[in-house]
């Protein structure tokens, strides 16, 4: 009896680490993507100083076209983080292995029968015998 407690304990343990784990990533996304904002925010500051009051290529507004871009990539970041992943997170990286996986044992399938058809294992035996 103490041996099936143990087992559901290990499983929810399992799934309690898993989620763990995910959640651990998400974190590590998020926290990226607010570093990405303030690294934005301080280099676009640092682009249009330089840009106007540095002077540095006065002659041509720049600085707008690079914040312009650059925001473009956060938006293209943050999108990743909060949409992609959730359509295409743990879940779906699973569903997508177990798919692939399921794929590979049919063609081994296939192969082995070809094999046993083609190279029937009594025609070998008969073969060693003789």
């Amino acid at each position: 009896m103490l041996s099936f407690g143990k087992k559901k304990k290990t499983e929810i343990d399992l799934k309690q680490h898993e989620l763990l784990e995910n959640a651990q990533k998400r974190i590590k996304r998020k926290k990226r993507l607010f570093s990405h904002l303030v690294i934005f925010l301080i280099g676009s500051l640092f682009l249009v100083l330089a840009n106007k009051i540095l002077k540095y290529g006065e002659a041509y507004d720049w600085s707008i076209w690079v914040i312009i871009f650059w925001a473009f990539l956060l938006v293209l970041h943050t999108f990743n983080v909060f949409v992609t992943h959730k359509f295409m997170g743990q879940d779906w990286e699973r569903k997508q292995r177990e798919r692939l996986v399921e794929q590979q044992k049919k063609r081994i399938a296939e192969i082995q029968k070809e094999i046993d058809t083609d190279f029937p294992l009594s025609k070998i035996n008969k073969k060693k015998e003789l």
